[in-house]
């Protein structure tokens, strides 16, 4: 347990870093006394968060495939492959960008924006956009930084970012005046920020990128995309859900959507323990995986959920306590200080469900079933969420949407637990291959022994 915990706790200090800025930034807009541009912040983020789970598919391929080159002894090889995996993530950017930029009304229109809050949302994102190719090198940087090993000069980089959005911000957005658009300029200096953090390390102490080669280039983008595809597949689930949800809170007006602003930026802030979790399970269980510790594979499985539970807990405490301050400290009333409300009572209990699917998650990562996830994660974000949410609206109007949301989750993480107990059952039996990675379908599985006592 306490492994698990250190490795939780030091991992989302990064993470705290951007999500604690990004709740200020909103703060900061929302002291403006304007509920419409804290609503048009929510619709824009809503959109970018797509972007940057995209993104984060390319992370994920540039640190697998580094890695694998690095721990071979080929440093000439990993930094090739590292050049063209940062060319894929310019160029993924850059198209991203012109989508964005382009079809930026049309996006907001699907998602509910609506006149002056509509107007003000493109504006913030066609200023931020452009920004995108600069981000996704950033973001890869980083990835290739832990391919290193180096994950304190990759923090550095999230922390860099953060530090330069918290300070560009109250200037921009008060003292020269520029308001929403002096936030969407932080955000942009802050991408740029921490784009320099993550490559200087690298020019600086790991011999920096081998020269561009185009066919090379193309030969590399089959395994770049056969790592990305899954990832991205997995992580866009979750901001596919987030639109259905802003879909479904926009016809309750720019008071409610403010305050789902502030529940999508406290969310991450409040639970960032949660998703580093997953990222701290991952490897321990990898390890005993590849030594064939089936009980410590099940134990640190047992344990996370503990943890998982009883971080929930203080959190929900908190949020409970602390609702009717943040509520009046971003100056919800009506129908946004009514979610806030039910988000600390209702709904933050029930994300202990979400610790589990991460956890779940995180194992079938490392055993060998990473599709496990990404099927996981789009039936939570869709068939999970849209009968669900449009469900609660009906019956008990912008409350009931996020709550119905919580709820529709809650049959996916248990189903994750369940796979990822069963799953460990069968490489213990023998049903399941750890070298090939092939199982016979675990539900026509023969009984298996009695498990043992796992070790501690």
């Amino acid at each position: 347990m306490r492994h698990i915990v250190v490795m939780s706790l030091t991992s989302s200090a990064g993470l705290i870093s951007i999500f604690l800025v990004d709740f200020a930034d909103l703060y900061f807009i929302s002291l403006l006394g304007k509920k419409e541009l804290a609503a048009a912040v929510g619709f824009a983020g809503t959109l970018l968060f797509f972007n940057m789970s995209m993104t984060i598919g390319l992370m994920i391929a540039m640190s697998a495939l580094a890695a694998q080159r690095i721990g071979a002894g080929e440093p000439d090889e990993a930094r090739r492959i590292a050049t063209s995996v940062m060319a894929a993530a310019f160029v993924l950017g850059l198209v991203l960008a012109a989508l964005f930029w382009i079809f930026a009304p049309q996006m907001l229109d699907l998602i509910g924006a609506v006149g002056e809050t509509k107007d003000l949302a493109s504006r913030y994102m066609r200023i931020v956009v452009p920004s995108l190719p600069i981000a996704a090198l950033a973001m890869v940087g980083s990835g290739l930084l832990r391919a290193h090993g180096d994950a304190r000069r990759a923090m550095n980089a999230t922390l860099a970012a953060g530090a330069v959005n918290a300070v560009l911000d109250p200037i921009l957005i008060f003292a020269v005046g520029l308001g929403l658009d002096g936030a969407a300029l932080a955000s942009v200096a802050a991408r740029v920020a921490m784009a320099i953090t993550a490559l200087m390390p690298i020019i600086r102490h790991y011999g920096g990128f081998a020269p561009f080669d185009r066919a090379q280039f193309i030969g590399d983008l089959k395994p770049i995309f056969a790592i990305a595809t899954p990832a991205i597949l997995t992580n866009i689930a979750t901001p596919i859900g987030a639109i259905i949800v802003t879909r479904a809170i926009a016809p309750y007006g720019d008071a409610a959507v403010a305050g789902f602003a502030v529940i999508l930026r406290l969310t991450p802030l409040a639970f960032c323990v949660l998703f580093s979790l997953s990222g701290a399970v991952g490897p321990i269980v990898g390890q005993n995986f590849g030594g064939r510790a089936y009980d410590r594979v099940r134990e640190t499985l047992r344990k996370s959920l503990i943890f998982a539970a009883l971080y929930t807990a203080v959190v929900w405490a908190l949020l409970v306590a602390l609702s009717g301050v943040i509520a009046r400290a971003f100056g919800l009333t009506g129908e946004g200080g009514e979610l806030i409300f039910w988000f600390a009572v209702i709904v933050a209990p029930l994300y202990v469900f979400n610790g589990a699917l991460y956890i779940s998650n995180a194992a079938f990562n490392n055993l060998k079933r990473p599709l496990w996830s990404t099927w996981l994660n789009w039936g939570k974000n869709t068939i999970g969420t849209a009968p669900f949410v449009f469900a609660g609206s009906a019956i008990a109007g912008a409350p009931g949407v996020i709550i119905a949301q919580a709820v529709g989750g809650i049959a996916f993480a248990v189903i994750g637990v369940w796979l990822g107990f069963r799953l460990i059952e069968a490489y213990e039996t023998g049903r399941a291959d750890p070298a090939a990675g092939s199982a016979t379908p675990l539900a026509r599985a023969r009984p298996s022994p009695p498990l043992s006592s796992p070790r501690g």
